[in-house]
């Protein structure tokens, strides 16, 4: 009979690849099978971001660090219906499976605690790249946005897709139902989004809220795609990166703690 320690290298020592794709696959599929919803609807959200601000504000609005107003918020209102629809994808799955009784399909299966995660941030990061590339074609077909930098731009995108899917997990396994993970999304995640440069630089704000925002992860992430989309940021690019990184790497550590632990997951 395997040893204890035996058992644990085969449950973190070797990675079950064909898991690991089939949950991956299962959570892209999820998104995509009700495209009209998961991908057409946030296009259509973020033009009528775009259309109702530039109406109402861009013409009465001088240049936002050196940019017409209307330039200045695209790279916002991308990047904030990324980070929404990645958290919305992760946390969607596991409150409904968890609701419907059929989280135990997910945690039966020979997975891996680190697995169930890459599983998982690998259907936000994808629903995250989707929408991004749709929103861009959008930008480049109705203003002329071409990214500046598309490398800093697409790193951005992938790590706060990241983010945001491994806090959707996080909220997913708290949440045991709908009105729960309603509250979490209208006041923690939507706050975070809309409080952190989207439409404004955090320049103009008071001393203390300019301080406060830049404890703010999402902010770095607004920022730094700002940064790759228009040449443009209030912070540094390297800085937002390293805030990025590390965000991501802390959600993903205590993703791995819950997971491990079967936390509100196990009856």
């Amino acid at each position: 009979m395997p040893s204890q320690t035996e058992m644990g290298a085969r449950r973190f020592g070797r990675i079950n690849w064909l898991g690991l794709y089939t949950l991956g696959a299962r959570e892209v599929q999820r998104f995509l099978a009700v495209w009209t919803q998961t991908l057409m609807a946030p296009l259509v959200t973020a033009g009528l971001f775009m259309l109702i601000f530039s109406i109402a504000i861009g013409p009465h609005r001088g240049d936002v660090m050196g940019v017409d107003f209307t330039t200045f918020i695209a790279p916002g209102i991308l990047m904030m219906t990324v980070i929404q629809n990645a958290f919305a994808n992760t946390s969607s799955s596991i409150v409904i499976a968890k609701v419907q009784g059929n989280i135990v399909d997910t945690l039966m299966p020979p997975l891996s605690p680190l697995e169930l995660v890459l599983g998982y941030l690998a259907g936000a990061v994808g629903r995250g790249l989707f929408v991004a590339l749709a929103i861009a074609v959008g930008l480049f077909v109705f203003l002329g946005i071409v990214p500046q930098s598309p490398l800093w731009a697409l790193a951005f995108v992938i790590l706060g897709a990241a983010f945001l899917g491994g806090l959707g997990m996080l909220a997913g396994i708290y949440a045991n139902k709908f009105d729960q993970m309603a509250a979490i999304t209208n006041f923690l995640v939507t706050p975070l989004a809309f409080l952190s440069g989207t439409f404004y630089s955090v320049e103009a704000l008071p001393p203390v809220l300019h301080e406060i925002t830049r404890f703010n992860p999402i902010f770095y992430l607004i920022d730094g795609v700002r940064y790759g989309v228009i040449g443009v940021s209030d912070a540094s690019p390297w800085l937002g990166l390293g805030v990025a990184i590390v965000s991501v790497l802390a959600v993903m550590v205590l993703a791995l703690i819950m997971f491990s632990r079967g936390t509100r997951l196990k009856a």
